[in-house]
């Protein structure tokens, strides 16, 4: 059987947006369309090779996305459970459990290897209202560049605003954007900084809502930035024993 293998996120397919913000900074995340999972399964797979179908399980709605296989002569199949949206309930869940799926099919996967983003943030940039702080409406982030290493994870990064300014970089960003190792400048070991294992674990709950859901009720805790370092450490021990970090 012939292996069929996904390809790398580009940065024009990869959309920046703001979790959490204060008055000095915001917390960032890298994430993914519907629409790029649907314009990689027909590129790979060819626009009739695929399926997808939805279903209430427990009162949760799943995904289910099947691939043709040739040789087999049946369908594939790769489910996940969506999460629902703040302003749009079964549109937000159907079309997060559709990526959901796609990240089990293999789209974007390379994102879960995301670092913690941190980008710092002038005074006029954000807003108060209501006791809270704001981004401000203008501002808007987007990924510039993106390139990876041999095991797809990620090992370079830069976010700039809507005037094109930088202001996150992580890894060699002196090239431009590469998918592959082939074509990168070799990154020297000291460049980056192994993620601390609190950083470690702010990545992975900024990127994966189900478990910040069920950490946040563990602990009672609203807000991933809110845990205590003892907390923090158990997360992280609890993440390395079933393998997600």
């Amino acid at each position: 059987m012939k292996e069929i293998k996904i390809r790398l996120l580009k940065a024009n397919e990869i959309e920046c947006r703001v979790q959490q913000v204060n008055k000095k900074g915001c917390i960032a995340l890298i994430y993914k369309d519907a629409r790029v999972d649907m314009k990689i399964l027909d590129e790979v797979f060819g626009i009739d090779g695929w399926q997808r179908t939805h279903e209430v399980i427990n009162g949760n709605l799943f995904c289910t996305i099947e691939i043709w296989n040739s040789d087999l002569k049946t369908w594939v199949k790769k489910q996940d459970v969506g999460i629902e949206s703040k302003t749009e309930k079964e549109k937000g869940e159907a079309s997060d459990s559709f990526k959901r799926a796609g990240f089990n099919v293999g789209i974007g996967r390379e994102l879960y290897t995301a670092p913690f983003i941190w980008i710092n943030l002038d005074e006029n940039e954000t807003t108060e209202r209501d006791g809270r702080v704001y981004l401000a409406p203008s501002i808007k982030f987007s990924v510039k560049s993106i390139s990876y290493d041999e095991n797809r994870d990620i090992n370079s990064l830069v976010i700039v605003d809507q005037k094109g300014k930088i202001r996150y970089t992580m890894g060699n960003v002196s090239s431009p954007t590469t998918e592959s190792k082939k074509s990168e400048p070799k990154i020297k070991e000291q460049e980056i900084k192994p993620l601390t294992e609190k950083e470690q674990v702010l990545n992975f709950l900024s990127n994966n809502s189900g478990a910040s859901e069920y950490y946040g009720k563990q602990y009672g805790v609203k807000t991933i930035d809110a845990y205590t370092e003892e907390q923090y450490v158990e997360i992280y021990n609890s993440l390395k024993i079933n393998k997600k970090i």
